[in-house]
């Protein structure tokens, strides 16, 4: 008898195979910093001048922790924070060079592990890659 795959069953093995994947790549490309850091160097790269409000909701953790996480990573020299100047109760971020540096090399990390895995692969399994990397997109897509 043959037995159908639901979309309930496809979804949680897409949600697990993402996981398992983002905890990967992850684990390999952090270098020297957390991974709530390495989180944090990403939204600030991708938002534009954002307050610590800002991070705080998109990260969904408290605005304490932020703080305390945003404070490490300015000694670390990765961010900068500067007051908002229309609004001086704001403390808006930026990068740092290092932290530039830092997020574009977590990215070539990322790249390479998955290079590594492909290269591993036939050519009929890298272009079945490529169809799933272009399906994750629309996935993706807004509605």
């Amino acid at each position: 008898m043959e037995q159908t795959v639901t979309d309930s069953q496809t979804a949680a093995r897409l949600r697990r195979a993402v996981t398992r994947l983002n905890r990967r790549l992850r684990a390999s490309s952090l270098g020297g910093i957390t991974p709530a850091q390495a989180s944090l160097l990403a939204l600030v790269d991708s938002l534009d001048n954002p307050s610590l409000g800002d991070l705080a909701a998109a990260e969904q953790i408290q605005p304490p922790s932020v703080t305390r996480l945003i404070r490490a990573m300015e000694a670390q020299d990765l961010v900068v924070c500067v007051t908002d100047a229309e609004d001086r109760r704001c403390t808006r971020v930026r990068l740092t060079a290092r932290g530039r540096r830092e997020v574009t090399a977590i990215r070539q990390r990322k790249t390479a592990f998955l290079e590594r895995r492909l290269q591993a692969l036939s050519a009929q399994e890298r272009e079945r890659a490529s169809e799933v990397a272009s399906f994750l997109e629309l996935l993706l897509e807004e509605e």
